[in-house]
């Protein structure tokens, strides 16, 4: 069987050019966020990137002004989920500038774990009683099924290839066993020229070979390899003596 080579331009949004921070508004909370006011392009040459870094240095926030750029709505879903629960997203997406590549992608799908209630019922609103348009979610309600059951039903029956897909936090849900899994659907579906943006701090899933990972911090943001992130140093310094992270935590 010959294996196709994936090529630069099987890559879907190429990168981040700019965000012209001087247009926000001058009360905005986003100048304030240093992946923003320091930003200095990102590139996606891989078919996984990955967002990593501490709370609130502006991850989800990037990754949802990259969806809205692409389409997608802001809470979740493919281009053509427009519920909308409450309009909170931000106006990063229109001061930024995103370089795109020369094939559009077929598919695609916004996942963000803390939304994915109401995804799940734009789901069922669609189908509004049609069974066989749960086929594409796992052949039954998302509703029906466990959180973790769910983000995998989505990723194994919905995810079809030729698509970019951007997942907010996906670990949320998953059981560090779903989590190897999960890793094996981004494999196949690859293969089948896809691209994912993900934003997670599960060192399980940053181990997936061949992709670039993207850290944020308070100065800014910066390619890192997997070894080096917090995410893996910190998990594996608990892991290596637990007993002693744990007397340092609670020491008084």
């Amino acid at each position: 069987m010959v294996v196709r080579k994936r090529n630069y331009f099987m890559i879907y949004i190429k990168s981040i050019i700019d965000i012209e921070c001087d247009k926000l508004p001058k009360e905005s909370y986003l100048r304030k966020i240093p992946c923003v006011k320091n930003f200095q392009g990102i590139d996606f040459g891989k078919a996984v990137t990955f967002f990593v870094g501490d709370n609130g240095t502006g991850k989800s926030t990037l990754l949802e002004a990259i969806a809205v750029t692409l389409g997608f709505n802001p809470e979740g879903g493919s281009g053509n989920f427009c519920f909308s629960t409450r309009d909170t997203h931000s106006e990063l997406s229109d001061v930024m500038r995103v370089s795109r590549g020369v094939k559009k992608a077929k598919d695609g799908f916004f996942l963000r774990a803390e939304s994915f209630y109401n995804v799940a019922t734009e789901i069922e609103n669609l189908a509004d009683g049609a069974y066989s348009f749960y086929n594409g979610y796992g052949g039954k309600s998302m509703h029906s099924q466990s959180h973790g059951e769910s983000f995998r039903s989505l990723m194994m029956n919905r995810f079809r290839g030729n698509g970019i897909y951007l997942l907010d936090e996906p670990e949320a849900a998953l059981s560090p066993t779903t989590q190897m899994s999960m890793l094996c659907i981004l494999k196949e579906l690859e293969k089948l020229d896809s691209q994912f943006i993900i934003v997670t701090h599960s060192p399980i899933l940053l181990a997936y070979p061949n992709s670039d990972i993207y850290e944020f911090d308070e100065e800014g943001i910066e390619k890192k390899g997997y070894k080096e992130t917090e995410s893996y140093l910190v998990t594996k310094s608990f892991l290596d003596n637990p007993e002693q992270m744990i007397n340092l935590l609670f020491e008084k």
